[in-house]
Parts: structure tokens; sequence; C-alpha cells
């Protein structure tokens, strides 16, 4: 393991801690960019799966955000040395709910730093773990692991990896339009300052890509909301989605599910245009 391998790893084991309250308001604003009827939210009401991420965000000061409109490296992520930035996937366990008024904090650990070698260089991938515990309980209400891979920034003689067709089958579809405004809410609504997701020139240019990129977190949320738009009384146990391919602004795309026949468990995928298969998700219900 060279020195560089081994500063990374260094990281692994640090801790964050969070403290927020889940107020109305980005639930309110999450459920119109949704494009869900407006409807009261109380306190007491639950919040959905996965709009926790609408909570702790990352207050970093104007003077620490880096190049591609993320912090700084070397604060709490390690300092990896490659440009490009991809949330890979994630795993949650929902073990009770979180409550609109809720004071909840956040506790995260680098879980794991891990180095590999792709078709265009070297990966690295960053494991989080986030356990979330509302008003001092003592158990978690959730545990979330994200994966985040870094790369390299692309070579004019790059070749693609070939592309997964998505499942022809689903019992529910949806289409969606990723234009400027829903990639701008969603960004407004994280408090993501990447780059990647609105500032067309600096994708195309600096980082090579066709266009904007749709946010693997709002692809995800689109494949539970495509869940509990199909089964109202949805308990979701768990959790799990992987991003496949990158998904960009230049054309709309789909999210698809299909309930298997256990009765529990329901595959949700989403696909570009062409029909390959862009982000890959398992959720089991209670």
């Amino acid at each position: 393991m060279d020195a560089q391998q081994d500063q990374l790893t260094s990281w692994v084991g640090r801790t964050e801690t969070v403290e927020d309250t889940i107020t109305k308001a980005p639930v309110v604003a999450l459920t119109a960019t949704l494009d869900h009827p407006a409807t009261p939210v109380s306190a007491g009401a639950t919040l959905p799966p996965l709009w926790h991420w609408l909570y702790f965000l990352p207050m970093h000061r104007q003077s620490e955000i880096g190049e591609d409109g993320h912090a700084r490296r070397g604060g709490f992520l390690p300092p990896v040395p490659l440009p490009r930035r991809m949330w890979a996937g994630g795993q949650f366990e929902f073990r009770s709910p979180i409550r609109v008024g809720d004071r909840v904090v956040r506790t995260s650990t680098i879980d794991a730093v891990t180095t590999k070698e792709g078709r265009t260089g070297k990966l690295v991938f960053v494991k989080v773990r986030h356990e979330v515990r509302c008003n001092d309980a003592a158990e978690a209400a959730l545990v979330e692991f994200h994966d985040i891979v870094y790369r390299a920034a692309q070579g004019p003689d790059d070749v693609a990896p070939p592309p997964q067709a998505a499942p022809a089958e689903a019992a529910w579809r949806r289409r969606i339009v990723p234009d400027d405004v829903l990639l701008f809410r969603y960004s407004a609504l994280t408090f993501n300052g990447h780059r990647i997701h609105y500032d067309r020139r600096y994708v195309t240019q600096v980082e090579g890509y066709p266009g904007l990129i749709v946010h693997g977190p709002l692809i995800a949320t689109l494949l539970m909301d495509l869940l509990r738009r199909n089964v109202q009384s949805a308990d979701v146990a768990s959790f799990r989605f992987k991003a496949v391919r990158p998904t960009f602004d230049l054309n709309a795309f789909q999210v698809s599910g299909q309930p298997q026949a256990d009765g529990k468990t329901i595959r949700l995928w989403a696909s570009d245009h062409e029909g390959w298969l862009t982000m890959d998700a398992t959720a089991v219900l209670r």
C-alpha cells in the first residue's frame, strides 16, 4: 500500500455529529417539487423514506468551497486527489419513524476507503455510515450507508463501459423530464453546491460530460416516490440503490417498479431515453 493510500485509509473511523429539527417547510417544498398536490403538514407527520436528505445540510462557508462546488477536501471526508466525485449508491435500514417536529442527531463515520483500478484509471470508494436518532433516543431510527466514488478526469481515449438494458416488464412506470428547474430546486432543497447539477459550462468543459447530471439522490427519491404513489400504505423496512450510469438533462428518463412474488420485495429502476439502465434499486416492505 503506497503512502497516499495510507493517508486516505487513516480517515477510517473519523466521525462527525450534526443536529437538526424536522421542520415543515422542506417537506412542503419537496412535495411541490415531486408534483404532488399541496396538503397540510402537521406536527407528528411521518417523514417519507429518503426525505431525511432535506436535513443535516452541509453549511460550509463560501471561502471553504472548492472548484467543483463541494467543500474543499480534507475535512470530514478524506482528501482524495481525484477530480470527479459521484454518489455511487446507498443502503438504508428504516427502523422507526422520523416525524415532523423531531429533534434529530446524525452521527457519521468513515466506514471504509478502498482504491481500485477501473477501465479509465484509479477509482477511490469511500463508504460513510450515518445513524439518525430522534429526541435523544438510544437506538437509531435510520441507518444509512453512503457510497461515494472518486475518479480521474475524462480522457480523450476513455471508452464508456457497455450499457445494460433495463428490464422490459414493469407494473409501474413514470416519465420524468429533468429540466433545469427540477435540478435547481433539488439542489436548493439539499443545499448542494455541486456544479455538475446546474453549471452547464463547468460540467461540459471541465468535467467532460455532455449535459447537466441528474442527482443520484433525486433519482433514488423518485424511485421511492413511485413506490409510494402505487402502494400508499407502504411501510419500507430497507432500501438499496446503485447508480449504474449517469442520467443527463438532455432527454426525459423513466422510473419503473415491479413487485416480486414474495409480496414484500419491490424491484425499482431508472432508465434513460434509449432504454439503458441508469439506477438499480430494491425496497423491502415490512
